[in-house]
């Protein structure tokens, strides 16, 4: 079971949850990047890569018994905040085609490197499944 936390009178966010409550199995997902299930790149795009890295989470948290609307909390580590920011539209749309129209408690972070040269993009995941009823 979860909860989307939403203080009274705050303006609700888009594309992302201010908190969540759940109750059940935790599962931590490792941050995952942009490459196949081989360890390749298949783009240097952004937005392929994005896709990429949300179907890696998924298939982590289907490893674990979870499905995408399970995912509470999403960190996202990226390279250039511009370029972000700019394809926002078309991001928004690769995560409701791979996710749904769920949305976890999220931050994202513009940092300076990641580990794999070739990844524009890095996501730590947590998903709850919950406890049977």
């Amino acid at each position: 079971m979860t909860e989307i936390l939403q203080p009274s009178g705050w303006a609700r966010p888009i594309g992302y949850a201010n908190g969540v409550a759940a109750r059940g199995r935790m599962i931590f997902i490792a941050g995952q990047i942009g490459w196949n299930a081989q360890c390749v790149f298949e783009s240097d795009d952004l937005v392929a890569q994005i896709s990429q890295t949300l179907k890696n989470i998924v298939a982590v948290a289907e490893a674990g018994g979870a499905r995408p609307e399970h995912v509470v909390s999403m960190t996202w580590f990226l390279l250039d905040r511009a370029e972000y920011t700019a394809r926002l539209k078309e991001i928004g749309a690769v995560y409701r085609d791979i996710m749904g129209r769920r949305f976890p408690a999220m931050t994202a972070v513009e940092v300076s490197g990641l580990i794999e040269d070739r990844a524009k993009v890095e996501i730590q995941a947590m998903a709850v499944v919950p406890d049977p009823a």
